[in-house]
């Protein structure tokens, strides 16, 4: 059990875990009988790569997404800019969403919290340990929706490219920030996600993100790597609200 009180959430109070010493059964070995975490990615009944598993994810992007940019240029248009540098100088974190517990994209696929991916027919499900929430992303072949209703997680389709696991991502409200510095992004963000698992116990992810609306042009952030967990699964994360702390936390104290 872990007690997290960070610029993540602010005044939120969080308790998360994992369930230790599960089974690890059909797993390679190496002959001293571990895990062999550089054998081959597993391969999925339609030949692709199986990305099921528990994941830890890179989680350092989460506080400043710039260091996974080349250069770190990050393509701003002046009023991204302008917000991205007053919410810094300003009660940074204050009016973040995840201080009052609401998970929201793209922040939920970098947070600091295992993650665990079920590959099936049709569908492949990312349950997050942060904030016990979960994705659907739907590869039966539908469209994106072309007129969505803006939500926290927003709608996501994915498909292969080779053995690389696109994932669309569309539909997110504009009111979530993108990292911890307070970037902001339009309810126009499309975020493309790529996942290739690189053995069994690596995966290599990186997330673009076009936004006409606040950036200039679209950018790509490196999230790899994502490494395999062993022997541990998820475990439910409570996040309570705290709404009379949270202006005093890092505002003006009024």
């Amino acid at each position: 059990m872990k007690l997290l009180l960070s610029p993540l959430l602010a005044a939120a109070l969080a308790l998360a875990g994992q369930w230790l010493n599960t089974p690890t059964t059909g797993m390679p070995k190496t002959p001293d009988g571990k895990v062999d975490l550089t054998a081959p990615a597993p391969k999925a009944a339609d030949g692709h790569p199986d990305l099921s598993g528990v994941w830890t994810p890179n989680s350092r992007p989460l506080q400043d997404l710039s260091v996974g940019v080349a250069n770190r240029d990050v393509p701003y248009l002046p009023w991204s800019e302008q917000l991205t540098k007053t919410r810094a100088n300003g009660a940074r974190g204050k009016d973040d969403p995840a201080a009052y517990c609401v998970p929201g994209m793209p922040k939920l696929i970098y947070l600091p919290y295992p993650y665990k991916i079920y590959q099936l027919p049709g569908v492949t499900v990312i349950l997050y340990e942060g904030f016990t929430t979960f994705r659907q992303i739907f590869t039966d072949g539908r469209a994106l929706p072309k007129d969505p209703q803006p939500s926290w997680i927003g709608y996501s389709v994915g498909k292969w490219d080779g053995d690389t696991f696109v994932v669309d991502t569309t539909g997110i409200n504009d009111k979530t920030w993108m990292d911890n510095a307070g970037r902001p992004h339009s309810d126009a963000l499309h975020v493309i996600e790529r996942y290739r698992r690189r053995n069994f116990g690596t995966m290599e992810v990186t997330a673009t993100f076009d936004d006409p609306e606040a950036y200039a042009r679209p950018w790509t952030v490196d999230l790899s790597p994502s490494r395999l967990v062993v022997g541990q699964d998820l475990i439910e994360y409570i996040c309570t609200e705290n709404n009379r702390d949270v202006p005093h936390l890092l505002g003006d104290g009024r």
